[in-house]
C-alpha cells in the first residue's frame, strides 16, 4: 500500500474520532448525562420530578442563623442573658436551657462583647461507672461535655470550633480546677448544675470577673446526686433576691423535643 499524504491521514482520523464521539451514547452502557428541567434557574432545593426531592417549605429541619424562642419563658431566658450578669436556667430536659446558653455564648464572642467561653459540667455518670477513662484531661471530659461540643457544632463551622479550642478562646474548664479564679471578659456556661453540690456553686459563683456573664442551667429534679446535696435549687431560691441575677424557671410546656417528652414529664 502506497504511502498517504500526512494531511490526509490526520483528517482520516479527525473523521474516525468524530464517528466514535456521536456513536458513544449508543454503545455505552454506563449512566448516562442529562440536562437538568429548569436550566440556570434550578437550585438543588426545589422540587424535582424525577428525584420527588422536597421542596424547602417541607422541611422541618434546618439551620438557622438566628434563634428565636419557641415560648415566653425561652424569650424570657434570652433576654436575662442580654441584660443579667447572672442567669440561672432551671427546667425539665428539652427546654433549650443548654442550646440557647451556647447560642448566645457564640453570639457574644462573635460581636466582641468577650474575649472568650468558658465551658464546664459536673464529671458525675448517671447511674452508671465509666471507670478510669483514657488521655489526657480534655479526652477524660469530652464524654460528659458531649452536650455542650454538639451546641457548638450547630453554631460553629468543625474548623472553626477545632481553632478556638487549640487557641483557648474556648475553654473547658473542670470543675474541680475553677477554685481560685477570676474570670474577666468572658461568658460562662455551668452546664448540669443539679449535679453540683452547694459548696461546689457557691465557689463557682464567686468566680464572676468584671464584663463577664454567667449562666447556669439544671433541672433540680434530674439530680444523679442524692437529692439532699444537691445545691441548685437552694442557691436559686436564694439568687432571686439579688438585682442583677435573674432566675428564669421554664416548664413542661417550653419542651421543644418530641411532644412525647412534655407528656412523660407529667406521668414520670
Amino acid at each position: 500500500m502506497g504511502k498517504r499524504n500526512p494531511a490526509k491521514r490526520l483528517k482520516a482520523a479527525s473523521e474516525v474520532r468524530s464517528s466514535a464521539w456521536f456513536d458513544e451514547p449508543a454503545r455505552s452502557k454506563g449512566p448516562r448525562l442529562h440536562a437538568i428541567e429548569g436550566g440556570r434557574n434550578w437550585h438543588p432545593d426545589d422540587a424535582h420530578p424525577v428525584t420527588n426531592m422536597e421542596s424547602p417549605q417541607e422541611r422541618t429541619q434546618r439551620y438557622q442563623k438566628t434563634v428565636k424562642p419557641r415560648s415566653e419563658n425561652q424569650a424570657q431566658l434570652m433576654t436575662a442573658m442580654d441584660t443579667h450578669a447572672l442567669v440561672c436556667a432551671l427546667g425539665p430536659a428539652g427546654t433549650g436551657k443548654t442550646y440557647l446558653a451556647i447560642c448566645k455564648a457564640v453570639e457574644a464572642l462573635q460581636k466582641g462583647r468577650v474575649s472568650k467561653i468558658v465551658l464546664s459540667r459536673p464529671a458525675v455518670e448517671a447511674g452508671e461507672q465509666l471507670g478510669f477513662l483514657p488521655g489526657g484531661m480534655e479526652d477524660k471530659l469530652a464524654p460528659y461535655l458531649r452536650p455542650l461540643y454538639d451546641a457548638l457544632s450547630d453554631r460553629l463551622s468543625p474548623a472553626q470550633l477545632k481553632h478556638m479550642l487549640t487557641e483557648g478562646v474556648i475553654e473547658i474548664a473542670p470543675i474541680g480546677f475553677m477554685r481560685g479564679r477570676t474570670l474577666n471578659n468572658a461568658f460562662i456556661v455551668i452546664d448540669e448544675a443539679q449535679n453540683c453540690t452547694y459548696t461546689q456553686l457557691k465557689m463557682l459563683l464567686t468566680r464572676l470577673g468584671w464584663h463577664s456573664t454567667m449562666v447556669i442551667t439544671g433541672d433540680p429534679n434530674q439530680t444523679d446526686l442524692l437529692p439532699e446535696f444537691s445545691g441548685l435549687a437552694k442557691a436559686a431560691d436564694k439568687l432571686e433576691a439579688l438585682s442583677g441575677a435573674s432566675v428564669i424557671r421554664l416548664e413542661a410546656a417550653d419542651v421543644v423535643r418530641h411532644p412525647l417528652v412534655a407528656e412523660m414529664l407529667d406521668i414520670l
